[in-house]
């Protein structure tokens, strides 16, 4: 009996941790995933970040992504690139400090202007080559008159 208190315990704590029944079907159909933990921190873009140590290492840290960045609705299109590179080394465990509690220090070389991933798309980048071809395709000799 006590097993099924824990279950519905936890259920709730999974409804309200998401506001309601609505919001944990939306957070289900659009990350596939209905976990709840503690809020670690929200980085400029308004990425939510979580972290519950009851998962298993790996699994324990996540985002959960904005809805609008830069004027773009990202509802439904989610990208690895939303994530801002101070935030990915807490998000990977390769700091145990979110950068919430513990900023980074500025760097000259990072971009401040977030720009989503190309590729894939017709803006992506695709480089010219700068050297002659090694392989030539055939061309058949022409015969007779023509």
């Amino acid at each position: 009996m006590a097993e099924y208190v824990q279950v519905f315990r936890r259920a709730l704590q999974q409804i309200g941790g998401h506001g309601g029944i609505r919001g944990l079907l939306v957070q289900f159909f659009r990350v596939n995933d209905v976990k709840t933990g503690a809020l670690v921190g929200v980085d400029k873009y308004g990425n939510r970040y979580f972290e519950d140590n009851r998962y298993f290492f790996g699994r324990h840290r996540w985002v959960i992504y904005t809805t609008e960045m830069n004027g773009k609705n990202t509802f439904w299109e989610v990208d690895g690139s939303m994530v801002p590179a101070e935030w990915h080394r807490w998000l990977h465990c390769m700091t145990d400090d979110p950068p919430s509690t513990h900023p980074p220090v500025p760097r000259k070389f990072l971009a401040e202007i977030h720009r989503f991933n190309q590729s894939g798309s017709d803006k992506q980048y695709v480089p010219y080559s700068t050297t002659r071809k090694k392989i030539h395709e055939w061309v058949p000799p022409k015969v007779g008159g023509e």
